[in-house]
């Protein structure tokens, strides 16, 4: 039987340090590896939500004019990721005292609790704590 999980999704980023200041500084995010590239003049920057064991974040820089208007607007508007927590209301909480932007409160449904909030560039992101029972509610 074939095991696949996903490694890494990229999301494309202005500048590595502002990227870097908003993931790690506000979102409370670890950093994984963060390595020059100088074949390519670019950094590999990999971050990961705390306590997660599960796919993480690339962190691309745009490196070709085409790729610049996708900062931002990964999806065309729709959420982009899905950050599972234990706790929305308190994390909620949190990230409004750092400055981060809601388009949504917290809001309860059917699968659970869920609020959207913007990244620095403005890919919305939901904020999701699974109901109890919920079938992905204990995968991590």
């Amino acid at each position: 039987m074939t095991r696949q999980s996903l490694l890494h999704v990229a999301l494309v980023v202005r500048d590595y340090d502002e990227a870097l200041a908003f993931f790690v500084g506000k979102l409370g995010f670890d950093l994984i590896e963060d390595t020059y590239q100088p074949e390519q003049d670019k950094r590999w920057v990999v971050v990961s939500p705390p306590g997660s064991n599960g796919a993480t974040v690339l962190l691309a820089r745009a490196s070709k004019p085409e790729q610049e208007p996708f900062i931002g607007d990964q999806t065309g508007g729709r959420v982009f990721l899905f950050l599972k927590t234990d706790d929305v209301d308190r994390d909620h909480a949190r990230y409004q005292d750092l400055g981060i932007t809601f388009t949504r409160p917290p809001t309860d449904f059917d699968y659970g609790r869920v609020a959207v909030f913007l990244d620095l560039y403005g890919n919305q992101w939901d904020l999701v704590q699974l109901a109890p029972g919920h079938m992905l509610e204990g995968r991590r």
